[in-house]
């Protein structure tokens, strides 16, 4: 990590190493990141943030041609019809492989843009503009792209690095406290995994920790970052470590799918992460104190704890196709300890019902 007063640069290394570019007012280097190379930009967008949209697009056109492709926000964003919606302006605009996107907005935005970059001509430059804590601290870094289908969620998608990644926090400052609530689920997975900082921060003022003005803000943010950066940089493809990200995602996903994604993202992480503490705990892997730091820390934070108790079997079937099963075999990430993550697998029905059972309301 290397920090000036109001800019930090986090590198993620890899066969297509790139920057995570942390501060207020980093969005003002787009142009220098984009080169000159490119001919036309293609900026990705939801609604919520036309006006800023037309403003990036302003600073830019000196320099591209800059065209706007408006998507629906959030999981409804993350079809194979709107990718097709965004291959279509690109074709419409002779979008060569010289030419670059910009993905703006939330982790379904820059999942997006990602996936539409990585499959136009089988791959164009993609520069990452995440507006959320979450897209900052998880979807827009590591190279990670997709999109959802009915059976489930990111089942279709490819690796493809961006050019670099701006987290500019100048743009959450309108950005609902909810949001920035949701966004710190992912927070509290890197310190879990693997930067316990993170969790004596957050315990010993949350208001200042969430609160994206502070020093304390910025030091959970970048360690998020920083984690993530590490795991990616020794596997980009998920062939090992990279797993360790799924913490609490395994569950978090199919209840994200049995909710119609009309839960944030990060609400349902942190129901799968109470439950891979449980899931822990019950194996005798894990110390009733760390199990119960996920309630206390995700308390603070106004994040869920449970969920229905009826709802097991339809979580479990969506489990069973997830991707991170294999051969049919369920996956879960655990701890062994705070920040000593392992995987189980193919752990007993009755145990992952038992586990269940504790966080169900």
């Amino acid at each position: 990590m290397t920090a000036g007063q109001t800019r930090t640069s986090i590198r993620v290394g890899g066969e297509t190493g790139y920057e995570v570019v942390i501060g207020a007012g980093v969005v003002g280097e787009l142009a220098d990141v984009l080169g000159t190379a490119p001919r036309k930009v293609l900026v990705v967008h939801p609604a919520t943030l036309g006006a800023r949209a037309a403003a990036l697009r302003e600073s830019l056109s000196d320099r591209y041609e800059v065209l706007l492709a408006e998507v629906p926000d959030a999981e409804a964003g993350k079809r194979v019809e709107v990718a097709a919606f965004c291959w279509q302006v690109l074709g419409q605009a002779d979008f060569t492989r010289s030419d670059a996107i910009v993905g703006f907005g939330g982790g379904a935005i820059t999942d997006l843009a990602g996936f539409v970059a990585a499959t136009w001509l089988r791959g164009v430059r993609v520069v990452q503009v995440p507006t959320t804590v979450l897209g900052m601290v998880d979807a827009a870094v590591g190279g990670k792209t997709g999109i959802n289908t009915n059976e489930g969620k990111n089942l279709v998608g490819v690796f493809h690095a961006p050019a670099a990644v701006l987290c500019d926090v100048e743009l959450l400052d309108t950005l609902p406290r909810n949001e920035i609530l949701a966004g710190f689920a992912e927070i509290v997975k890197a310190g879990f995994i693997r930067y316990p900082e993170i969790l004596d921060v957050i315990e010993a003022d949350p208001e200042r920790a969430t609160d994206p003005s502070t020093p304390e803000f910025r030091r959970v943010v970048e360690l998020a970052i920083q984690m993530k950066a590490d795991v990616v940089s020794e596997d980009f493809t998920e062939q090992g470590l990279r797993e360790i990200l799924n913490y609490g995602h395994t569950l978090g996903h199919a209840v994200e799918h049995a909710e119609r994604y009309q839960w944030r993202h990060g609400a349902a992480v942190a129901v799968g992460m109470m439950f891979a503490a449980e899931l822990g705990r019950l194996s005798g892997r894990l110390s009733d104190e760390v199990a119960d730091r996920h309630r206390r820390v995700l308390d603070l934070l106004s994040l869920p704890t449970s969920y229905p108790a009826g709802r097991w079997s339809t979580l479990l079937a969506t489990m069973q196709r997830d991707k991170k099963a294999r051969a049919g075999q369920l996956r879960f990430v655990v701890l062994d300890d705070l920040a000593k993550p392992t995987v189980m697998l193919a752990p007993d029905q009755s145990l992952l019902f038992a586990a269940y059972q504790e966080i169900g309301s």
